[in-house]
């Protein structure tokens, strides 16, 4: 690879960070926070890259023309990545990836407050449906965020998310089965927030009947 070739290769990684990073879709890749690290080190590749394209115009080297050439190949991905951004971990790869397992014998919860609905990530559900059977979830009505993994699994569907501690590499999802909502099944990998009740069963999937459900946008992060 020539040095106007590398030097190419990292201005574009550069400027591709900078643009994930200032416009929010790095949020689809790793944890919110580290935008500004982003930024940061996109503008220092956009600069380093920069000069070693300036370098090597102006004292340019003899090179192999096939390697070269095959070398400029090598930016392809980078300059679709500019173009066209992923869309962020979905229904695809939960039944294709790790999934949260919560067992029994963990530590317990405190009762949840009696009245108004409380909100939670689908993790904690997952964690309060295997402590003491759910016992701390009463009558209380929980209020879970998700998107639709399954638009029909049985009695219900399934709403599921991904948890991540770096990056989406790592991800692995939790999921819960909603299930007693009339009408037409949500649509695959729509965003939903659900009002209901922990329902005990004999379910893997912990199970929650459903009082009302809400379509969404999808949010600015798309993990918990």
């Amino acid at each position: 690879m020539s040095e106007e070739v590398g030097a190419t290769t990292v201005l574009l990684v550069g400027a591709l960070l900078v643009r994930l990073a200032a416009g929010g879709a790095y949020a689809r890749y790793v944890r919110v926070g580290m935008g500004p690290w982003l930024l940061v080190a996109g503008i220092l590749l956009v600069a380093l890259g920069a000069a070693g394209v300036i370098r090597a115009l102006v004292r340019p080297s003899a090179s192999d023309g096939h390697r070269e050439h095959a070398g400029w190949l090598l930016l392809a991905p980078v300059v679709a990545l500019l173009m066209v951004t992923p869309p962020a971990l979905g229904s695809f790869g939960v039944d294709r990836s790790t999934v949260v397992a919560v067992g029994s014998g963990g530590r317990t919860f405190a009762s949840l407050p009696a009245g108004a609905p409380v909100a939670m990530t689908l993790l904690e559900f997952n964690q309060r449906a295997a402590d003491h059977h759910g016992v701390s979830f009463g009558t209380t009505p929980v209020q879970l965020t998700g998107f639709v993994s399954r638009t029909s699994d049985g009695d219900g569907f399934r709403l599921a998310r991904y948890q991540i501690q770096c990056c989406a590499a790592d991800a692995v999802a939790a999921v819960v089965r909603v299930v007693g909502a009339t009408g037409t099944p949500p649509a695959r990998d729509g965003w939903m927030t659900v009002t209901g009740t922990f329902e005990p069963s004999a379910d893997p999937v912990p199970r929650l009947r459903a009082s009302s459900l809400v379509a969404i946008a999808p949010p600015p992060d798309p993990y918990e």
